[in-house]
């Protein structure tokens, strides 16, 4: 085939995506459940999607920050309680939380209810942070502070020490 053929010749569509209600691949962190339903394999990488449960109670994880990408927080049901900077928001559901590169932040569930929100990386980088940690824990090591640095590290983010 010319190169003029090949470039007219029509092209296949990417093919759609559909994660059922079991599906998805689960990663445990303590008392999260995280449900990655789009781990941006089948958007070029531009966008992350994941469904984290929250047991009551469950502290997240130390203020900081995301170098490269965005990080969004739907909160489909219960409350979960985001500090930015000094700043504390408690979500409740139908609220939708946006965190910019660069901007300070953590989040944890104060309630005694399970909170569920979708969460949303741009781009996708931030997904393989969560497989890290949960295969350190499969391998028995525990997630000390450090460890937990460590592997922010490598997807360029960094603990908010100045607000610790």
């Amino acid at each position: 085939m010319t190169e003029e053929a090949a470039a007219n010749a029509p092209q296949a569509a990417p093919a759609v995506s559909v994660v059922g209600p079991g599906d998805g691949e689960t990663i445990v962190l303590g008392t999260t459940r995280m449900r990655v339903l789009e781990d941006g394999s089948h958007t070029g990488h531009r966008l992350a999607i994941a469904e984290s449960v929250l047991a009551p109670h469950t502290q997240g994880p130390p203020q900081h920050r995301h170098g490269r990408h965005d990080e969004g927080f739907y909160i489909l049901s219960g409350t979960v309680r985001f500090t930015v900077g000094d700043e504390e928001y408690d979500a409740t559901a139908g609220t939708l939380v946006m965190v910019p590169p660069g901007t300070p932040h953590t989040f944890a569930n104060l309630t005694d209810q399970p909170a569920v929100m979708l969460s949303t990386f741009t781009p996708d980088l931030y997904v393989q942070y969560f497989r890290d940690l949960a295969a350190g824990l499969a391998g028995g090591r525990p997630l000390t502070p450090q460890a937990n640095v460590d592997a922010m590290s490598r997807y360029a983010t960094e603990p908010a020490t100045d607000l610790a």
